[in-house]
């Protein structure tokens, strides 16, 4: 008998024990969160993700549960040079050891590499794909080449006329050097 796994509510010890694998193919509207950030642009878009469940053993030999994701995403955002609408890719592949409870998470934090999580017969597998994805949206999103020119202006109609009153300061070190001949 095979035991079903629900992403919304996963023993996550089980799920590593059986070395369990979900996937799925979700809307990004699904993830409410992500769905505001995103502004109502391309709500078709589409969250592929991966986890996968394992039990490695310690040096002391005792289980540890572990938990890996993998999401890919394209994500709408504006971008910042044009102001125009951009796709951003985003990509996440990280681990999770999971410890007994919040408490040993905070204590484990410091001094642990990886990153911890508390165990759970409920776990959220879905707020923890929105959470990585969030953390990976960049903070000026951009095209590599935007699409339209850029124009590029000050707002001040005097900008230009301001920089050319200015005195050049290098005319006035090269005005301190004496000639060798004279």
């Amino acid at each position: 008998m095979t035991k079903e796994f629900s992403p919304q509510r996963l023993d996550v010890k089980a799920f590593a024990q059986a070395g369990g694998r979900l996937a799925g193919h979700d809307s990004l509207l699904k993830y409410e969160r992500l769905a505001q950030e995103a502004k109502g642009l391309h709500p078709d878009l589409l969250v592929d993700w991966e986890a996968v469940g394992e039990v490695r053993t310690a040096l002391g030999g005792m289980g540890q549960v572990w938990l890996h994701i993998k999401v890919r995403a394209s994500f709408p955002m504006e971008c910042q040079r044009c102001m125009t609408p951009v796709d951003v890719p985003l990509e996440v592949d990280r681990e999770f050891r999971f410890v007994a409870d919040e408490a040993t998470a905070e204590a484990l934090d410091d001094e642990s590499e990886e990153d911890l999580l508390a165990l759970s017969r409920e776990f959220d597998l879905h707020e923890l794909i929105e959470d990585e994805l969030l953390m990976a949206l960049p903070v000026v999103p951009k095209h590599d080449e935007c699409p339209t020119a850029v124009p590029l202006a000050s707002s001040d109609d005097d900008f230009e006329e301001a920089n050319a009153e200015k005195p050049n300061p290098f005319a006035a070190l090269a005005g301190l050097r004496k000639d060798p001949k004279g």
